[in-house]
């Protein structure tokens, strides 16, 4: 009765812990997708790396926007910086939702999500249709 009293605590200690040290910022929508909405939550990691989720619903396919594009790419980008591509974002066209997970080093960014022609694109396009901050200490 002792062990599982102490492995509760642990349990409860744990959860709490790990809701203290991630952080969850909601993404404002662009108007290029009036019905999008998304939110992205970060922790560290053991190395001191920012863990990124960003998770989106109501987001209509990439195909079905006006002009239609390819994909929805990911971007985090540090003050002062050029964005990085953190991934795609993948949508389920039965659902209108979709969730990315990655890694940057950086503390304080921007979080773009943007409509591109490709996957390999080497910089945002205007077609931004969520965005927000993450600033964590």
């Amino acid at each position: 009765m002792r062990h599982s009293r102490l492995a509760l605590f642990i349990a409860v200690v744990f959860v709490f812990a790990t809701a203290a040290w991630s952080r969850e910022d909601k993404l404002t929508n662009t108007g290029v997708a009036p019905a999008a909405q998304g939110k992205v939550t970060t922790s560290t990691d053991r190395n001191g790396n920012t863990e990124v989720e960003v998770k989106v619903e109501h987001v209509a396919t990439p195909q079905s926007l006006t002009p239609p594009r390819q994909t929805y790419l990911v971007w985090v980008q540090p003050r002062g910086e050029q964005a990085e591509l953190l991934g795609a974002l993948r949508i389920n066209s039965d659902n209108l939702e979709g969730s990315l997970k990655g890694t940057t080093r950086y503390k304080d960014f921007n979080v773009l999500v943007t409509a591109e022609d490709t996957a390999t694109a080497e910089v945002p396009s205007d077609t931004v249709i969520l965005k927000g901050t993450v600033e964590r200490k």
